[in-house]
């Protein structure tokens, strides 16, 4: 980019002239160019009508020919706004994240916002952090999935007490009022259980993720109404909740297939990556995956079209499609007039559809 100085002609009069460097002009600059003002500057640059329409284009001329590039952070500042959005998330490494991460970022697309993204891995006092930090940055709005081990909410309420907007998606707080976007997870289980009795499988055990999860205790909700909607027997033993690790995972299904007295014929599973974990320790232990043991699941994950085994069917919840909705309720609740009166919180559901694979 080019700087900009003064040289004394024979007349005595100053021309600017350029060179060559990295600094990025300012206002400050430009009036200097123009001997004007800073304030008639920064009004020109915003199309003020109280500056004439020839000042205008003097300044508009030399923004462009010193390279000017508004500072957003000036212009956020004005309006009280820093145009930063933070997002929260479990495991970025896990696909459905990464999905509704894309979704997040296209539905800001052209909105000026700025998003930063960081991760809980599933721990709670990284989660405080990273909550505390974005309040100290002063963000305009936060996304979250909460973390597994997310019990206590009192970081998210501080954040209400700051008015500080929070959208949560998938994995939402449980009993506790807030603007969320969530999958029917109860209808899901429903229809994964109804294709399993389908195929004449009665015997289903539940591999669930962790207890503290309110989508955990949705998943339980539904196999529960399912097993009396579909008159199938409620076996002790078969409902198994993981830390969602591969070494759990393998754990539990190790307890299913040898400590309950009869065997499971399917098993629905929290999601994609529960259900490939289950099938990985099958192989390992010589059982067929969906011949011996049905596998039916959650998320419906892009690279199960890939697998030689993926779940029988899984349950789509349209990840990008969740990202979406949720970074348009933060628009939405962003572009709100300030009141005195508080929000109504915003709850939108939405639906799954059973996708078979094999």
């Amino acid at each position: 980019m080019r700087n900009f100085y003064f040289e004394a002609t024979n007349s005595g009069r100053k021309e600017l002239c350029f060179s060559m460097s990295k600094h990025q002009a300012t206002i400050k600059e430009i009036a200097l160019a123009l001997n004007v003002s800073v304030s008639t500057v920064s009004r020109a640059l915003q199309d003020d009508p109280r500056i004439g329409l020839r000042t205008k284009m003097r300044v508009s001329e030399m923004a462009k020919a010193l390279h000017y590039i508004p500072n957003p952070a000036a212009k956020s500042l004005r309006k009280q706004s820093t145009l930063t959005i933070g997002v929260i998330l479990p495991q970025l490494r896990e696909e459905f994240f990464s999905l509704a991460i894309t979704g997040i970022e296209d539905a800001f697309e052209g909105k000026g916002y700025n998003i930063f993204i960081t991760q809980s891995r599933d721990k709670y006092e990284r989660e405080i952090k990273a909550t505390r930090y974005f309040l100290q940055s002063r963000v305009d709005g936060i996304i979250v999935s909460i973390s597994a081990e997310t019990t206590d909410y009192q970081h998210f309420r501080e954040l209400q007490e700051f008015d500080v907007p929070v959208v949560f998606f998938d994995r939402v707080p449980n009993n506790m009022p807030v603007h969320c976007v969530r999958s029917n997870v109860e209808d899901g289980v429903l229809k994964a259980m109804g294709y399993l009795a389908q195929k004449n499988l009665h015997k289903i055990a539940l591999l669930n993720g962790p207890k503290t999860l309110g989508i955990s205790q949705e998943r339980l909700s539904g196999y529960l109404a399912a097993l009396k909607e579909f008159n199938f027997e409620a076996i002790p033993g078969y409902i198994k909740y993981t830390d969602l690790s591969r070494e759990d995972i393998a754990a539990k299904m190790q307890e299913l297939w040898t400590q309950t007295e009869e065997r499971p014929e399917a098993v629905l599973a929290f999601n994609d990556y529960v259900a490939l974990g289950a099938i990985k320790w099958c192989r390992n232990n010589g059982i067929k995956p969906n011949e011996d043991l049905y596998f039916v699941s959650f998320a419906n994950l892009p690279i199960t079209d890939y697998l030689d085994h993926p779940p029988a069917a899984s349950l789509e919840q349209y990840a990008y499609q969740m990202g979406q909705n949720a970074a348009n309720l933060m628009i939405e609740l962003l572009e709100q007039p300030n009141s005195t009166v508080p929000r109504p919180f915003k709850e939108i559901i939405m639906d799954t559809e059973l996708v078979i694979h094999i």
